[in-house]
């Protein structure tokens, strides 16, 4: 007892010294991102064109890609029933592999690929590509509102193909509609990489604000998950002029709120609810599940070329290597089955057209490099995740996403969080439940275009 009692003290004198260093500290500011070259060569002037693009992938390297499907390795034989959980059964691969041979189109799926407008347009050296999908028909009285989609790792613009249409089409009892901006993170698909060091989340923030400017919207909406949660997180800090508002589905509390959770361990009714507590606790659970699922992540933070070779290298590889996330993000428990569950929510072409675009594009190497560089003294140096995102902002949460933030935690660092929602499904929303992701994101514009001026001044 005398050692508990201890430990108490000890926890809140702990706590009692973070709020007193606090409120003593000087307020942080918010950085101003060196722009930077990043092409090769020394800076030039800026070509501002925006250009049609349209993929169009060569018939050698789809030839190519035949030889090597068909010259691999016989895949490993999995262990007796261990289905997923030692990585992506070698049969459940066969059969993906077997399928990419001998049913999987390029030609049809290219055609696909290409059904909206996409474009390319130069940014600080870098060949930005972009979808830009706008609404075929506005009824009177509808007016479009500019939406930014960043997707994440290991996905792409794929991700975005089933929600796209649900957002450029008018909603029944809504005012506006969307026009959707989604561009290729740089080093991923069809947007240049950098050739030096130090591109992270913050100056693709930069790169992608440029981006909007260029197409004429000084105010926008933006929307991401994963590495796009991260690169919107970044942007609603540091251009709250241009950024209107700020939606995600895939939120999570930065370092300013960590000593609620841990202080929240022995006295979880000071923060949470019981509903939520039940949630993050006990931080073992939550522990364990991230290192079982983030051995990718310090091999890319750390090693991001070396394990590019092999990846490179082989299509098989680089298709077990991505769709294995698409089973444990989607659903933990997929893990357990022998066909990973994936064809509950996806489809094999759909998987593939996602792997495709990274084969095709030879650009698995250089969106593996985006975890060593937010990863790096130059981004860990900015304060971007001590301080608070004040532009309006919403969240939603999926059952089965990689990390759960409470309202309270949330609240902290988001002080205008105007929407906050729970739903089923996975960490690549977008792609597996469109239609809810979509009204969510819906739902929360409707929110942010009845706020007061004084809190959206600018409102469009």
């Amino acid at each position: 007892m005398g050692c508990k009692c201890k430990l108490t003290a000890v926890l809140i004198l702990i706590g009692a010294a973070y709020v007193y260093i606090k409120l003593k500290r000087a307020p942080l500011e918010v950085p101003v991102i060196e722009e930077k070259w990043w092409a090769t060569g020394p800076p030039r002037e800026e070509d501002p064109t925006v250009r049609p693009f349209k993929i169009n992938v060569p018939k050698e390297v789809i030839a190519d890609l035949k030889r090597r499907l068909d010259t691999a390795l016989p895949l490993q034989p999995p262990l007796e029933g261990v289905n997923q959980n030692y990585g992506i059964n070698g049969e459940l691969l066969g059969n993906i592999v077997d399928h990419w041979k001998t049913k999987y189109d390029w030609n049809k799926q290219q055609e696909f690929l290409n059904q909206f407008p996409q474009f390319q347009t130069k940014i600080q050296g870098l060949n930005i590509h972009f979808i830009h999908a706008k609404p075929k028909t506005v009824p009177q009285g509808v007016e479009v509102l500019p939406l930014l989609l960043i997707h994440g790792w290991p996905g792409s613009v794929r991700e975005f193909y089933e929600i796209i249409p649900i957002l450029t089409t008018p909603q029944k009892g809504r005012n506006f509609v969307f026009e959707v901006i989604a561009p290729s993170l740089p080093g991923y698909g069809f947007s240049d990489a950098a050739v030096r060091p130090g591109l992270n989340q913050a100056q693709i923030a930069q790169l992608f604000n440029k981006l909007m400017k260029r197409l004429k919207f000084d105010r926008f909406y933006a929307q991401g998950g994963d590495w796009g949660s991260a690169v919107s997180h970044d942007m609603a800090i540091l251009y709250p002029e241009n950024v209107i508002a700020l939606h995600r589905n895939f939120c999570f509390a930065y370092e300013i709120t960590n000593w609620k959770a841990y202080v929240g361990m022995y006295f979880p009714s000071l923060f949470f609810s019981e509903k939520e507590a039940a949630k993050i606790y006990p931080l073992s659970d939550a522990f364990n599940f991230i290192m079982l699922e983030s051995g990718y992540l310090h091999i890319q933070a750390t090693k991001p070329d070396t394990v590019g070779v092999a990846l490179r290298e082989s299509p098989v590889g680089l298709a077990a290597y991505i769709i294995e996330k698409f089973i444990t993000w989607t659903d933990p428990q997929w893990k357990d089955l022998p066909d990973g569950g994936l064809t509950q929510k996806y489809t094999y072409d759909k998987l593939l057209d996602n792997v495709m675009i990274y084969w095709v594009t030879r650009s698995i190497t250089t969106s593996a490099r985006l975890y060593a560089e937010a990863n790096s003294k130059s981004y860990r140096s900015l304060p971007l995740d001590k301080l608070p995102i004040n532009v309006p902002a919403g969240c939603i949460r999926f059952s089965n996403e990689l990390l759960y933030s409470s309202e309270v935690l949330l609240r902290e660092q988001h002080p205008n969080l105007i929407h906050l929602s729970d739903a089923e499904g996975g960490h690549f929303a977008a792609l597996e439940v469109p239609e809810v992701l979509a009204q969510d994101i819906i739902e929360f514009v409707g929110k942010v275009r009845t706020l007061p001026p004084k809190t959206n001044s600018k409102e469009l």
